[in-house]
């Protein structure tokens, strides 16, 4: 599970390791904001503790991150047949055309070729739905014409510009949504025919199942059966899982220890064959490998994209600990029974023996796939409950992607705090607490959020269905905000006072009720399972503690604000509802919670959301960031490796031709 909430941040965690990068960053010799465009900002991340690194460490990180980037046509491909080629029209463009590049067309197109890039595709990365060139189609079509493709513009053109054509990445409120969906995850199949092809499969009585479908495309032929095509090399995406593998072999042979080597040849070999049974294998030793300084991700990792959350997106992210960071969230993890014992969900959902719990802090070293450009600044994994249950859990919280996020708001002269809080207490409380309750809640909602509670032994994993994400992020959110304020983090020296999770408390709601919707159009639904997981809470709390007042609405000079009132009265709510989030997960009760979801995460305010969207436009911000990676450049003297150097070079532009022509393999 990723969690990818984006907010401006206050100086935070992310500077305990210093390292000479560091130091010019400070001194202003770094520039973190890059590029800006459409609703995006673009940034740059240092690698802090690179030097610390041993040749062999470093060797280790770079082969890794060969085989991340190596994996990024695989999750174009994933989120629409057509994508792929559209980005090659866009990279020909870019690199072959000739003509007048100083037209408005032309920004308004390489505008789009950036949006383009930014989502791996022709859809919005959260709001799911088709976005577009502003430049016209026939001055889009000349450009084609130009560099040599006027052969592609008759299939391509309609989807790049007809609305009709793949409105949705993922369209949950069609009568099917398979069928609607843009995903590339079916070919002609409807909903019933997928799910009657896992029924099939699924052995209810089986208590460590494969999660099937992960790897695997479902397709009807032109005989009428429903089949799936798999994911592996010599099969779907074939191509790219070879380069993959080829250069998991290099990383093996400097792996820090036998357990990596091992994970990693499993890995490989269910590359190899696509069996199922293997990532399992390869989850189990991953989850077990404790001792080692760098780890990464590395596979067909998460549902979020698949209207039914049963089919996974190619991912890569390679890292390593932050050992001083790493102390927080240490204690947290050795401490995973308690918060358990005493989380205010009914026994028969708790765990009775929480296992294997381990978190760290990461600086991460190249990101790819679905978690580039935009990135999760936390991860807890593996996903199958049945792995979590029996062997544990893996929970980060990458500190140089959060420290990026708070150095790039400190070069922007606005911020949402000072338009949208109410009050000078509210922003004082923000500014000494906020970086840290931020932190915090990713470390709770990591390790011990996606890690707690437990389904009932007749309870599928996939009974939630569409909702399952939606649900699981709000699970793991509610159990973070309900501990923040619990009087053990204080104990643990983990939280300075009691009165530091109110900044977190009141920035949360004013988010999910109210800013969080700057990234969404006006008059579109709240379609991303992490924002409709933030709705939900936000709006169940406003509609439950109304009578109490707990949450107030207030208006003044005609601005709308949300403030908490009872902070204590608050807490309650957040751990009402995680019970009841907790029974609908450990039950599997699909009624209660598409009710939930449908009532509290989609629709929007039309009236708020205007006025969110006109106090936004004046503050000129960008409501989502993304990044470039640096390059792992080796360092040769006499023919031999010596050493690997970070360099933080390219440009936005750069990277995605550069990664284009280089890792290319589909």
């Amino acid at each position: 599970m990723k969690f990818s909430i984006k907010m401006v941040l206050g100086a935070g965690l992310a500077a305990t390791l210093m390292s000479c990068s560091d130091k010019a960053a400070q001194e202003g010799e770094f520039k973190y904001l890059i590029d800006e465009f459409a609703d995006l900002k673009i940034m740059r991340y240092q690698v802090p503790g690179w030097d610390a690194l041993s040749l062999q460490q470093k060797e280790y990180v770079y082969h890794l991150a060969e085989a991340a980037k190596y994996g990024r046509d695989i999750i174009w491909m994933q989120n629409n047949r057509y994508n792929l080629d559209v980005r090659k029209v866009l990279e020909n463009i870019l690199v072959n055309y000739e003509g007048d590049r100083a037209s408005q067309d032309w920004a308004d197109f390489e505008t789009y070729a950036k949006r383009v890039f930014f989502s791996n595709g022709i859809h919005h990365h959260y709001a799911e739905d088709k976005f577009f060139p502003e430049c016209p189609q026939d001055y889009f079509a000349s450009l084609m014409t130009a560099v040599g493709d006027e052969a592609k513009c008759a299939e391509l053109l309609p989807v790049i510009y007809d609305p009709a054509v793949f409105p949705a990445r993922k369209d949950m409120h069609a009568e099917d949504i398979v069928a609607s969906s843009a995903v590339n995850f079916y070919e002609n199949v409807t909903r019933d025919e997928v799910e009657a092809l896992y029924a099939g499969m699924v052995d209810p009585e089986d208590k460590t199942p494969v999660s099937y479908g992960l790897n695997s495309r479902v397709v009807k032929g032109e005989d009428g059966v429903v089949r799936e095509e798999v994911y592996k090399v010599g099969g779907l995406y074939g191509e790219a899982l070879k380069k993959i593998n080829a250069s998991l072999k290099k990383a093996a042979k400097v792996a820090e220890n036998d357990m990596q080597k091992a994970y990693i040849a499993d890995l490989m070999e269910y590359y190899r064959t696509g069996d199922l049974k293997l990532w399992d294998e390869y989850n189990i030793k991953w989850v077990n490998d404790t001792l080692g300084t760098v780890d990464f991700v590395n596979g067909f990792v998460e549902d979020y994209n698949d209207p039914l959350g049963r089919k996974a997106t190619w991912e890569g992210l390679v890292n390593f600990k932050d050992n001083e960071a790493s102390r927080r969230t240490e204690l947290i993890s050795d401490n995973a029974q308690w918060f358990e014992d005493n989380s205010p969900v009914d026994s028969r959902f708790k765990k009775e023996e929480v296992k294997g719990v381990t978190a760290k802090v990461i600086n991460v070293a190249v990101l790819s796939g679905d978690c580039y450009p935009a990135a999760p600044i936390g991860i807890n994994l593996p996903n199958a409950d049945w792995i979590r249950r029996e062997h544990g859990s893996k929970s980060v919280t990458i500190a140089n992607l959060t420290n990026a996020y708070n150095m790039a708001a400190q070069e922007s002269p606005k911020s949402m705090l000072g338009e949208f809080a109410w009050s000078e207490e509210e922003i004082a409380m923000e500014k000494k607490y906020g970086a840290l309750t931020n932190d915090l809640h990713t470390d709770l909602h990591e390790c011990l959020g996606h890690g707690s509670g437990k389904l009932l032994p007749e309870t599928s994993p996939n009974a939630l269905g569409e909702f399952s994400s939606t649900l699981e992020e709000t699970r793991a959110d509610l159990f973070g905000l309900y501990y923040l304020a619990d009087p053990k983090l204080v104990e643990l020296g983990i939280l300075p006072d009691m009165e530091a999770y109110k900044s977190q408390y009141s920035s949360y709601i004013r988010n999910g009720i109210f800013t969080q919707f700057t990234r969404v159009a006006l008059g579109k639904k709240n379609m991303e399972a992490h924002m409709q997981n933030r709705k939900l809470i936000a709006d169940w709390c406003y509609e439950k503690g109304r009578k109490d007042n707990v949450i107030e609405k207030k208006v003044r000079d005609g601005k709308t604000f949300f403030i908490v009132n009872d902070y204590e009265a608050l807490r309650g709510l957040f751990g009402e509802l995680l019970a009841e989030v907790q029974r609908i997960k450990s039950e599997g009760d699909y009624a209660a919670g598409k009710a939930l979801v449908e009532k509290y995460a989609v629709d929007i305010d039309p009236d708020l959301h205007k006025e969110v969207l006109e106090r936004y436009a004046t503050l000129e911000l960008k409501p989502y960031g993304g990044f470039v990676n640096p390059e792992i450049v080796p360092v040769r003297k006499m023919g031999r490796i010596v050493d690997y150097k970070v360099v933080y070079g390219d440009t936005y532009l750069e990277q995605m031709l550069k990664y284009g022509k280089k890792y290319s393999t589909l």
